[in-house]
């Protein structure tokens, strides 16, 4: 499979999650996703410290960098994993 397939196909896989909502998808599945997410478009997390640090930022923060470890290719391959199954 090539990059692009690759990236056509987890383009599709946003297009189709940014149609759900947020109601009909578990917590936990919105933190996968989002970190999945992050790391597949930004990379590795970097911690930054701000005054205005939220509960639910702390919750985001630590699933993005719970896989961070992998690659984004595997991120958006877990990401269209994900996405499928719903």
């Amino acid at each position: 499979m090539t990059k692009k397939d690759l990236d056509t196909r987890f383009n599709e896989a946003v297009e189709k999650a940014s149609k759900m909502t947020q109601a009909s998808l578990p917590q936990d599945v919105q933190l996968r996703l989002y970190a999945y997410y992050k790391q597949a478009t930004i990379g590795t997390v970097e911690i930054r410290q701000t005054s205005n640090f939220h509960l639910r930022d702390a919750f985001k923060i630590n699933a993005w960098m719970q896989i961070s470890h992998i690659t984004a290719d595997e991120a958006k391959e877990n990401y269209i994993e994900i996405i499928n199954s719903l």
